[in-house]
């Protein structure tokens, strides 16, 4: 579909990307239709009839579908009358089961088949297939979603409730944590606090992303939450012992430009998950004074840029890139990497080296061509940097 979406071009011309989206939605395919709302579909061409009803979307328990079918272009179209009753049949799904809701509706006693699928395109969410029925479990998801536009506040342990029903890939968990990161509250510092001492590493991951939450959608370094968040994120790291859990931790300190938080990441340096590793080589070199970077900070990225695993490399890469220091150790470690078999390690190292003016991110540019067909954003946004280079030097 992104392929698609690219070889249309930019000339304006939305209709037919208009009528996919009313198709897909007919088919219930609910990240595509989201998908082309992304790209310029617009759903308010589409007449009630060429699109699913808020109720099938709720039914089928597909958070995609429902966020397609309320996108802002036709939200009006539903009356607070019909969303309160889809927030009630949502509720309905969610406090039954999708199983138990799904058997009674089918009336079969066979067993359920699942799967687990895409929804978004970021998430994951799992499917049920019974009778010649096929709904997902992502209920509570909807219903997060529903009482958000409404202005319903369901309370911090019932949202937290929702999220730990499934995994960090699941759309109710990302509700949940969104949601609660912007209740800049004493409610949610409490929950995020009393969950960083539950023995289960599940809800000390949930504990953990809401404090990386907190930081991200600060206003300021300085905004109180934040700096609990920062100082809180610090101190839990050093004591964590499940790797998603300190690998989330980590990955909250990527924004925050303070010796305390480098100490913190080079402290995982060599942790036996890849995970970790790379969230600390995400997180390091990315102060705020971006020529700014510590001898110890320094020989870690390099160590990382020759990690065994390929996302460490890209992560450390990238970071090294961000410090536009025109260090050799570092461009060098760089250019190594444009030899690497994998396009993308290659596509961060021209990028790291256009932002350190080093000329050899030309070659290397020249050597990856065009985007790649449906892989066209990711990859111009590596291009262009070495590009805008090669073209500023021409110029002078």
């Amino acid at each position: 579909m992104r392929q698609l979406l690219e070889d249309d071009g930019h000339d304006g011309n939305y209709d037919d990307r208009s009528a996919a989206f009313a198709a897909a939605v007919q088919a219930f395919h609910g990240g595509i239709a989201v998908l082309l709302l992304m790209r310029g579909a617009d759903a308010s061409q589409c007449a009630p009839a060429e699109l699913l009803s808020l109720r099938e979307a709720v039914d089928s328990g597909s958070p995609a579908l429902v966020d397609a079918l309320l996108d802002g272009s036709i939200r009006d179209r539903y009356p607070a009358s019909e969303l309160m009753e889809m927030r009630d049949l949502a509720r309905s799904w969610y406090e039954a089961g999708t199983e138990a809701e799904l058997r009674r509706r089918t009336g079969s006693a066979d067993d359920v088949v699942r799967t687990r699928v895409p929804d978004r395109e970021d998430d994951t969410i799992g499917e049920l297939a019974l009778g010649g029925v096929t709904v997902r479990d992502g209920h509570g998801a909807i219903l997060t979603r529903l009482e958000e536009l409404l202005g319903v506040r369901a309370s911090c342990e019932e949202l937290i409730a929702r999220a730990l029903e499934g995994d960090q890939h699941h759309p109710a968990w990302n509700e949940a944590a969104i949601l609660l990161s912007h209740r800049r509250e004493q409610e949610t510092w409490s929950a995020a606090e009393a969950l960083r001492a539950d023995a289960d590493p599940s809800r000390r991951l949930f504990g953990a992303e809401l404090l990386r939450l907190l930081e991200l959608f600060a206003d300021s370094h300085e905004e109180e939450w934040c700096v609990l968040a920062k100082d809180a994120l610090t101190e839990w790291s050093a004591e964590e012992t499940d790797s998603t859990v300190l690998a989330m931790l980590l990955w909250g300190l990527r924004s925050y430009a303070g010796p305390r938080a480098e100490a913190a990441l080079l402290a995982h340096v060599d942790h036996h998950d890849a995970g970790v590793r790379r969230a600390v080589a995400a997180g390091l070199g990315t102060r705020s004074d971006s020529t700014y970077l510590s001898d110890e900070a320094r020989d870690a990225l390099l160590t990382l840029m020759s990690d065994p695993d390929t996302d460490v490399r890209i992560e450390a890469c990238h970071s090294a890139g961000q410090t536009r220091t025109g260090d050799p150790a570092l461009t060098d470690a760089m250019a190594a990497l444009l030899d690497h078999p994998e396009r993308r390690v290659q596509l961060v190292a021209v990028y790291g080296l256009a932002l350190h003016e080093d000329e050899r991110c030309v070659e290397g540019a020249n050597r990856l061509g065009p985007p790649r067909p449906g892989y066209h954003d990711e990859e111009m946004a590596c291009l262009e940097v070495a590009w805008r280079y090669k073209w500023r030097r021409e110029d002078d």
